[in-house]
């Protein structure tokens, strides 16, 4: 057993590509090496900017030999069918084997050099990689069966053990030299096997371990706040990128003028992070600080002094630019500003933001009139909803699409609008995914509420529902806000009133099942159980969701319970039973001669079904399920001590009639043919 060290080197990988580029490399390879009967006890593979590379261990020097069977056509066959099958298995009819009457061609293949077999693969391998973006490069790039690389690739390390595998690709030989990093290191760097490659390039200052170089970015961007008595703003996304950037990575600090400070914090922080790549520090006061912390690729001589400064320029006519955006956008009214929205096509087929606003806007009012969000000031509601787009024609959304909403409030605050309103315009897009805050504060749930409401009917009206896993206009994500809003306010409306109240003209059964199947993928996180939720709805006349979905709690709780599971399967034995019965009748007249069994359901019944039914109109659910819980015993006996299909008809249309008020009683709280188990 020996190991194995692939490296690919080219020009600089992508940051954000280089972890799927990790995960191809391993699977690729792991393909490969399946296809010759190989297999590595382990792949470990790595990346940096300049290089792509794999270790795998444990392989063996050859390939088994191996015998492979391939089944034939069964004697008397044609003989064309005979033909063709000798033709692909490169044989004659002599060399077959007869078993059972089927002909089996048996071919003995020799083992194979596990150098041979990774000298096919490489090239195999770098032809196929699948990166997101590609280019051809040099005189070769004219042809479109040139070699493609994410950048110009220029070298290939292969080593066996401590022999190069040779191969070569577009000119590009394999070889056992490789070169460290771009300023700190001149001249190639000779690996000698898998095992020193590691160390061989820390030598030449390249971290060749993604994980490695993320620690020390983290832990020195942390340090480097703490020395100027700051804590940073921890950020893993830009760890990563910055380890995607560096193969020698050493944070610093720097500064900027504090006249910026007064852009809002957001700005700053997009700004740095966008456009720099840098973390964001606060002060001692949790405010955010005029520091910022880059990472360099580079050990300066002079400690960096020069890089940071020249990163103090670069933030500086970036936040020079932020600030213009915030300061010109202040000068004009956000009323000025949605004026301009006419202007922006929302969808053509549901015309611009300017028309949606309008839509929301008279929904917001509609929501709070009604008594549907409690607590809001109805004028405040429209006001919010009429502004709540406007920052979208504003210079500082046009340069972060990511502020919308956020400028939004900033705007309407410093412009003298009710922090209700300011407040509704900064979050209204909120909860915009699983996971995300869900707004409580009363004029913002209306205008959120209106604002995702209306994105539904209104698609959905227009023939535009999401298919299968496409979903253009995020429909499923504006449901699971829809969602949330209702049930963690606990807003109380018919659903079907509200899809009317947006004014679309389409039927709303699509739109409902489909809310419905919604909160079944929201619940299913929270431990609620999808059948119950069918269950519930599939009865009709329940869509106002928040009691639909205490209904169906309270049904999970009682289910599970072993009462629960026992009422459920005699429900499921009756149901059975009349669905196999003709023209029951539950009013049919009682015999003379009751035995005590019907007797005992008969009363139970009497007080069950109308004390469910009452619960139930009472929202009292708990109370609902302990009415059925009273049937379980006297439905238990019934079947045990009664046929049903008694052969005088007339008991047996009265046993019927029971079953059919026993499903009947059960039906007032959930339709239980739809639960599982």
């Amino acid at each position: 057993m020996t190991d194995f060290l692939l490296e690919l080197r080219s020009e600089e990988i992508p940051a954000r590509m280089q972890v799927k580029a990790k995960e191809d490399l391993a699977r690729l390879f792991n393909d490969a090496l399946a296809k010759a009967g190989l297999a590595a006890a382990s792949v470990e593979t790595f990346a940096t900017p300049r290089r792509l590379a794999l270790i795998a261990t444990g392989l063996p020097l050859a390939t088994d030999a191996v015998s492979e069977e391939t089944k034939g056509p069964k004697v008397g066959a044609p003989p064309q069918a005979m033909e063709g099958f000798l033709r692909k298995a490169g044989l004659t009819q002599d060399q077959l084997i007869e078993r059972d009457g089927v002909y089996f061609a048996i071919v003995e293949k020799a083992g194979r050099q596990t150098a041979d077999v990774l000298a096919e693969a490489i090239p195999a391998i770098i032809r196929a990689f699948p990166w997101p973006k590609s280019q051809r490069w040099g005189a070769g790039s004219a042809s479109t069966e040139s070699l493609r690389w994410v950048r110009p690739l220029q070298g290939i390390v292969a080593i066996l053990g401590d022999d190069v595998v040779p191969c070569e690709i577009e000119g590009i030989i394999s070889g056992a030299a490789t070169m460290g990093h771009r300023f700190h290191h001149s001249g190639p760097v000779n690996i000698g096997n898998a095992g020193d490659y590691a160390e061989k390039l820390r030598d030449a200052h390249v971290l060749v371990h993604f994980s490695e170089r993320c620690a020390l970015i983290r832990n020195g961007a942390k340090a480097a706040a703490a020395a100027a008595g700051l804590t940073l703003v921890e950020d893993e996304g830009l760890v990563v990128e910055n380890a995607g950037l560096t193969e020698w990575p050493v944070p610093m600090l720097g500064r900027f003028d504090p006249a910026f400070l007064d852009v809002p914090q957001e700005v700053i922080q997009l700004t740095a992070r966008v456009n720099q790549k840098y973390f964001v520090c606060h002060d001692s006061a949790g405010k955010l600080a005029n520091a910022f912390v880059c990472t360099a690729n580079i050990a300066a001589h002079d400690g960096g002094a020069a890089i940071v400064a020249g990163n103090e320029k670069v933030l500086a006519a970036r936040l020079s630019d932020a600030k213009f955006f915030w300061e010109q956008d202040l000068r004009v009214a956000l009323d000025d500003q949605a004026a301009k929205l006419v202007q922006i096509t929302f969808h053509e087929k549901l015309g611009s933001v300017a028309d949606k606003v309008e839509r929301v806007a008279m929904l917001a009012r509609w929501l709070v009139e009604e008594g549907i969000v409690k607590g809001a000031n109805a004028d405040d509601a429209e006001r919010a909803a009429r502004l709540c787009k406007a920052d979208l024609v504003t210079g500082m959304v046009g340069e972060f699409p990511e502020l919308q909403g956020l400028m939004g409030g900033y705007y309407a605050r410093a412009q003298g609008e009710a922090d209700a309103v300011a407040d509704a315009v900064r979050d209204h897009y909120k909860p915009v995914g699983q996971g995300d805050d869900v707004p409580t504060a009363p004029v913002t749930v209306a205008v959120s509420l209106a604002d995702k409401l209306d994105t539904l009917a209104q698609f959905f009206a227009a023939g535009m529902p999401p298919t299968g896993s496409k979903d253009p206009f995020a429909l499923r994500r504006a449901a699971i806000g829809f969602l949330s809003l209702l049930l963690q306010n606990d807003l109380r409306c018919s659903l079907k009133d509200m899809l009317l109240a947006t004014g679309a003209a389409t039927s709303f059964d699509s739109l409902e099942e489909f809310l419905v199947d919604r909160l079944k993928v929201q619940q299913r996180e929270a431990g609620v159980r999808h059948d119950l939720i069918d269950a519930v709805f599939s009865l009709g006349g329940e869509d106002d969701l928040v009691r639909l979905l205490a209904r169906v709690k309270a049904l999970q709780a009682y289910i599970i319970t072993a009462e629960g599971a026992n009422l459920l399967a005699a429900y499921k034995r009756a149901a059975n039973i009349l669905k196999a019965a003709d023209g029951v009748d539950a009013a049919a007249p009682a015999p003379a001669d009751l035995v005590a069994e019907e007797r005992a359901l008969l009363t139970a019944l009497d007080t069950a079904a109308p004390n469910a039914a009452a619960a139930v109109d009472a929202e009292d659910f708990e109370g609902a399920m302990a009415a059925l819980a009273s049937l379980r015993a006297p439905i238990d006996a019934f079947f045990e001590g009664v046929m049903v299909n008694d052969e005088d008809p007339a008991k047996r249309a009265f046993r019927l009639g029971l079953l059919a008020r026993f499903r009947d009683a059960v039906h007032r709280v959930a339709d239980f043919s739809r639960i599982e188990g």
